[in-house]
Parts: structure tokens; C-alpha cells; sequence
């Protein structure tokens, strides 16, 4: 008679672990946290993407002011690799957007939850996203998303209905693809 395959062990929080996690968390013999993560976003025009991914998502875009202005004061930074945003001082090649219920750290004004890091690169976007955000706003608001991210500069490439469901894809103001569900 055969026995059934062992229900894995209890991780950390209590629930069971698959075998490849415990194989990972013996090997080190250290326990295995969860990774604090952002997603980064090339960009031509980072603070252009932040502005509209900021009022897209209802994120606000991170302050860095204080940080910079700091930097600037040290030598720490030239001046050249800044720009004025909204008012304030930031760096000219990166900028972030945070949830506005995550904490961050007010030293810097770096998210420490849920961030879109744009920065700053030389080309524009050629080929398909192998990566893309669903934008999920709620049963049956996804025609009056799809207006208002079309206020904002998005574009929409099409609308898809498969048995599995109905989106519209569309782009960003640099052609970036993400979902409306």
C-alpha cells in the first residue's frame, strides 16, 4: 500500500511551503523573507511618465526635494544632473511614484511599498512589453477608465473579448502596453 506524499511543512507565517521554497530555506539555512520590490520603467521622458502613471493610478510622485537639495549642498551631486519638477528640485534621470497609503522614508521621500521607478534612457521603446500592468477600476467602469486615461495621453491599441473575459489594451504616452479589465 502507498503512502500519500507528504503535506508540506508549515513555512514562517504558518502556511505550507512548496519544496522548492523549504529546499531553498535549508540550503542557505537561513530563514527566506519576502523582498521588498519596485518595478522600473525606461523612459525618454521620466517625469512626463511619472505625472501621468501618478494620476493614472491615483499614486502620488515621490518628492525627492529635500534629498537632492542635501546632495546639491555636499558637492555630493552637480547640478547639471537635476531638474525642477512641480516646483521642487529632483533628479533629472529618475523619478518615482508611490500608493499613497504606503509609508516612505521622509528623509528622502522614497516609497518603502508599492513604487514605479521611471528613469531615463537614450532610446525610445521599439518592441512589445514583456512585462505590463492590468488596471482593474471595478465591474463595470472600465469604458469610463479607458475616457479618462485617454484624457490623461493614453492610447487605446484594442479591445479584446475571449471566452476567458474582456480588457482594452492600451498604451502610455511612450507607447508602453498595459490592460484595462
Amino acid at each position: 500500500m502507498t503512502q500519500p506524499p507528504a503535506s508540506p511543512a508549515p513555512g514562517p507565517s504558518g502556511a505550507p511551503e512548496n519544496r522548492e521554497t523549504q529546499e531553498t530555506r535549508e540550503a542557505s539555512g537561513a530563514p527566506v523573507a519576502p523582498l521588498h520590490w519596485k518595478l522600473v520603467i525606461d523612459a525618454v521622458d521620466p517625469h512626463a511618465q511619472a505625472d501621468f502613471w501618478a494620476a493614472a493610478l491615483g499614486y502620488t510622485v515621490e518628492d525627492n526635494g529635500p534629498l537632492v537639495e542635501r546632495l546639491l549642498g555636499l558637492g555630493a551631486v552637480p547640478a547639471d544632473l537635476t531638474v525642477e519638477h512641480r516646483g521642487r528640485r529632483a533628479f533629472r534621470d529618475l523619478i518615482a511614484v508611490r500608493h499613497p497609503d504606503d509609508p516612505y522614508e521622509e528623509e528622502s521621500g522614497t516609497g518603502l511599498g508599492r513604487r514605479l521607478l521611471f528613469q531615463r534612457v537614450p532610446e525610445v521603446k521599439t518592441v512589445k512589453n514583456r512585462l505590463h500592468l492590468d488596471l482593474h477600476p471595478g465591474e463595470g467602469r472600465r469604458e469610463e477608465e479607458v475616457r479618462r486615461l485617454e484624457r490623461l495621453g493614453a492610447k487605446v491599441l484594442r479591445h479584446v473579448r475571449e471566452p476567458a473575459g474582456s480588457w482594452c489594451v492600451m498604451t502610455d504616452p511612450e507607447g508602453n502596453e498595459y490592460c484595462v479589465h
